[in-house]
């Protein structure tokens, strides 16, 4: 089975925390599901999630390049030379990037939700949208690229991994993307928005 979630800022990408902090499991409660790849606690967006260990390796493994694609606000305006520089690829402590797509967006998506909590804005230091589509998953890779050409990162959403896209799923909801699970009497779709405890 394949999953689609979105997964809201603050929501840890595993199924239980000794901490108490909210995990998958606070909105996810289909057994024997393991998320493919992952995503910071401080980042939102598309996971995929499935019970298949080789497609989750698939998905995950940076040797298969599954193009992933990434919203990202960044503090200040960065020129068109270091929208090149991330194309390039750029050096970080464990080596370089490979090339990577990256687009300037004129204002974020209009289906984008607000984040809660929204990011801190400095009042005179504009933000800038960008869409970068990256084929490797190196820990914290679009903050770290960001950061090196001089740009951090403010916020960051992931809208796509490979063909699978968040569509109109909202932070905390997931639907299925296979007809198997759905045909096993499985739930359709997509399941209610849980409230936090």
């Amino acid at each position: 089975m394949l999953i689609a979630f979105n997964k809201p800022y603050g929501v840890l990408c595993q199924f239980t925390d000794p901490q108490g902090r909210p995990t998958l499991a606070n909105h996810i409660e289909v057994p024997s599901v393991y998320p493919a790849g992952r995503l910071d606690h401080d980042s939102e967006g598309l996971m995929l999630l499935s019970d298949d260990g080789p497609l989750i390796a698939q998905i995950s493994h940076p040797r298969f390049k599954w193009p992933k694609t990434y919203l990202v606000q960044v503090e200040g305006d960065p020129n068109d030379s270091v929208l090149q520089a991330l194309r390039r690829g750029v050096l970080l402590k464990d080596g370089p990037t490979l090339p990577c797509e990256v687009e300037h967006l004129e204002a974020p998506p209009c289906w984008l939700w607000p984040r809660v909590p929204p990011i801190r804005e400095r009042m005179y230091i504009p933000t800038t949208w960008l869409r970068l589509v990256l084929r490797e998953g190196r820990n914290r890779q679009v903050r770290r690229m960001t950061a090196a050409v001089g740009f951090p990162t403010l916020r960051l959403i992931r809208e796509r991994i490979g063909d699978h896209a968040l569509g109109d799923l909202v932070p905390g909801q997931w639907r299925w993307l296979d007809e198997r699970s759905a045909q096993r009497g499985m739930p359709a779709q997509r399941n209610p928005v849980r409230p936090r405890a």
